[in-house]
């Protein structure tokens, strides 16, 4: 949940893009967004929250990505693209509304990943006017 409901704030935009942010951690993660984070042994980790868990594993191991993505997907991703959304993600639950990005930029950042991918394959995301098909 955004601090801004918690701490009683004016609700913005920046809201949502709190929202989004934590699906795509939970995406990526394969995990719930507030209950306690636990290994693949079974063992908890932490208590606390996903985006927490997560800024931990990128300040403490060069190999963070591999240790917060989703198990089930058995190695079978793009580090790079996973790393970008990863980092997409934590900008958008940053504390502080104003250093979050808008829904536009999000947008944005993410197209990039996916015109990137797209020279690479046949996949493709047309963006129209606000839309994508």
């Amino acid at each position: 949940m955004a601090p801004e409901w918690v701490l009683n704030m004016p609700i913005t935009s920046k809201v949502d893009v709190h929202s989004y942010g934590i699906v795509l951690l939970e995406l990526v993660t394969g995990r719930s967004p507030s209950i306690g984070v636990h290994g693949i042994d079974g063992k908890q980790l932490m208590q606390g929250t996903l985006s927490k868990w997560v800024k931990q594993q990128r300040d403490v191991t060069e190999t963070w990505i591999g240790m917060i993505v989703d198990p089930t997907l058995d190695g079978k991703y793009d580090e790079a693209e996973m790393s970008i959304m990863v980092k997409v993600a934590l900008q958008c639950v940053q504390e502080d509304k104003d250093a979050r990005p808008t829904m536009g930029e999000v947008v944005q950042m993410l197209l990039r990943l996916v015109e990137k991918d797209s020279a690479n394959s046949k996949a493709r995301l047309v963006y129209v006017r606000g839309e994508s098909r």
